[in-house]
């Protein structure tokens, strides 16, 4: 079975982030740049398939700049076979990943996608859905487990009252959330290893897509500022203060 993981470049979760003078967006110059945290999650549950004998290749794809080699070569550190970048200078956006990644599976024929839920950049939270209505395949978000047996995959996922398992034929797709591992730490002799894996680009505009934003943003602005807390003495005082001033009961 091929298991094919989807990665995404975005600023690092350890940075803080500001907008651009001309609020036209998020000023990513000179900003550490890192694999999605969820994606990275996905890489470690389809290396973790393939330990325990239920998949034979891993096989990661990313779509972007050329920039994203480094995260596919992350990714080939945590154990997956080979990785495939989409090159394209395009802004993407989900639906536009989605076409992208479905060509690519149209191209490998994986049995099991799996991908983050969502990117910590702009937390769309739709790729994985988008595609597997692309696909027509049978999807389940949000995993905190992972299961292939007698050729279906038996996800854990969880729901507002605690957690369902759902049984996939495959070929399917898999979104994942934070419980479902911890990844692992990357060695250097896995890096090492990593850069004489296979990575092989591809240009967007031979898959037969078109990669172009349908949505425009007009502006980008930072959250308000919170103001000053105060301290009450006693809670009837907090109470009458959210009575009379915040009006909030």
């Amino acid at each position: 079975m091929k298991v094919m993981a989807a990665v995404k470049r975005v600023v690092d979760y350890n940075v803080k982030v500001r907008v651009k003078s001309d609020n036209s967006g998020v000023d990513i110059g000179n900003v550490k740049m890192s694999m999605n945290p969820f994606d990275e999650i996905a890489v470690e549950a389809a290396t973790r398939l393939k330990e325990a004998g239920q998949a034979g290749e891993v096989l990661a794809v990313s779509c972007g700049t050329a920039q994203n080699q480094e995260t596919l070569r992350t990714a080939l550190a945590i154990g997956a076979d080979r990785a495939v970048l989409v090159e394209t200078d395009a802004e993407l956006q989900p639906l536009a990943v989605a076409k992208l990644l479905r060509a690519v599976i149209q191209n490998e024929q994986p049995q099991l996608v799996i991908l983050g839920k969502q990117a910590i950049d702009d937390d769309a939270c739709q790729t994985g859905q988008m595609l597997a209505a692309l696909l027509k395949w049978p999807q389940a978000t949000y995993a905190s487990a992972i299961e292939i047996r007698d050729g279906q995959a038996l996800v854990t996922r969880e729901v507002d009252g605690g957690s369902e398992v759902l049984a996939l034929k495959l070929p399917a797709v898999v979104t994942t959330d934070l419980r479902l591992n911890e990844p692992r730490y990357v060695t250097l002799p896995n890096i090492m290893k990593a850069k004489k894996k296979p990575l092989d680009v591809v240009a967007a505009s031979t898959l037969g897509v078109d990669p172009r934003p349908r949505l425009q943003t007009l502006r980008v602005e930072e959250p308000a500022a919170r103001g000053a807390g105060i301290v009450v003495p006693d809670v009837g005082a907090l109470v009458e203060k959210l009575k009379q001033e915040a009006k909030v009961i």
